[in-house]
């Protein structure tokens, strides 16, 4: 039988500026796949649901926000 010794090792995850954040939104009217594709700043991902919604009268996104982020042992 093999042992093994299991020890807790704290770490803490922190968004990494360097990484940025990409905004994007997705129509979710049935049969409509459009999308604003990945944004860097969230004013232009809510202009393109205005616009969409002006065209199309589709008035439900899906907004999804990514950032980066780096995880560190604690010391």
């Amino acid at each position: 039988m093999t042992r093994s010794l299991i020890r807790y090792v704290p770490h803490t995850i922190r968004h990494l500026p360097d990484g940025g954040i990409t905004f994007e939104a997705f129509c979710v009217t049935v049969g409509c796949n459009e999308e604003s594709g990945p944004q860097g700043e969230q004013e232009t991902a809510q202009d393109w649901c205005l616009r969409h919604t002006g065209r199309t009268s589709h008035d439900t996104f899906r907004r999804v926000v990514t950032d980066h982020a780096r995880v560190t042992r604690d010391e």
